[in-house]
């Protein structure tokens, strides 16, 4: 007879989120953190931001889209660049999670993994991440001439304030996307938890279906 979830144990409960979490992390890292992970996902390839988007417009009826493809290309290689220091503050978050935390992912809806993550992660992967994006962008020339074009849009109320700079536009980018990938992670084991990668993630996870 299978398991409800009233039959797990509080440590199984907690053990089986903590897998599942692990396993999600990890693997929504491997797939992004790799030359092509965003610029080759079309859910998570990170395009110029609207304001600049019309200026590239412009650019292509003139010859000059080349640049505008350069400065995306180095947009997503540089999250691509950042994404594989996101797995010690992954990892760091669940090791620390509270019982009450696992329940909450366990009972909520399919984007409580996702939700728990962005949490907890969120603010000092933000501040991890920027730095780097700003080296890898600092190395574009185009990335002079966003500031300046996002800079001139932000005095007059056209782009706010987190995309006023290219590397606060591709930080966030780069964090929608490794919470997006989390996602997908995170219903792949809630609809098939006989494929988890462990016993007990199989085991709390089956017991909720």
């Amino acid at each position: 007879m299978a398991l409800g979830l009233a039959d797990l144990s509080n440590q199984d409960a907690s053990r089986g989120i903590k897998g599942a979490l692990n396993q999600g992390a990890a693997s929504a890292v491997s797939k992004l953190g790799v030359p092509g992970g965003f610029l080759n996902n079309p859910k998570v390839k990170i395009p110029l931001p609207p304001a600049l988007d019309e200026v590239a417009k412009g650019m292509r009826m003139f010859g000059r889209g080349k640049e505008a493809d350069e400065l995306v290309v180095a947009m997503n290689q540089a999250a691509e660049q950042a994404v594989p220091q996101a797995k010690e503050l992954l990892v760091g978050a669940v090791r620390t999670m509270s019982l009450d935390d696992a329940k909450k992912i366990l009972t909520a809806g399919d984007d409580s993994v996702t939700q728990f993550f962005r949490a907890k992660t969120a603010a000092p992967l933000a501040a991890k991440f920027l730095p780097m994006v700003k080296q890898a962008t600092d190395r574009v020339g185009l990335a002079q001439k966003y500031d300046q074009l996002a800079g001139e849009g932000a005095k007059i109320g056209l782009v706010k304030g987190d995309t006023a700079t290219i590397e606060q536009y591709v930080t966030r980018k780069t964090l929608d996307g490794l919470y997006l990938m989390i996602g997908e992670e995170e219903r792949a084991i809630r609809q098939n938890p006989a494929a988890a990668a462990s016993a007990i993630v199989s085991k709390v996870f089956g017991a909720l279906r």
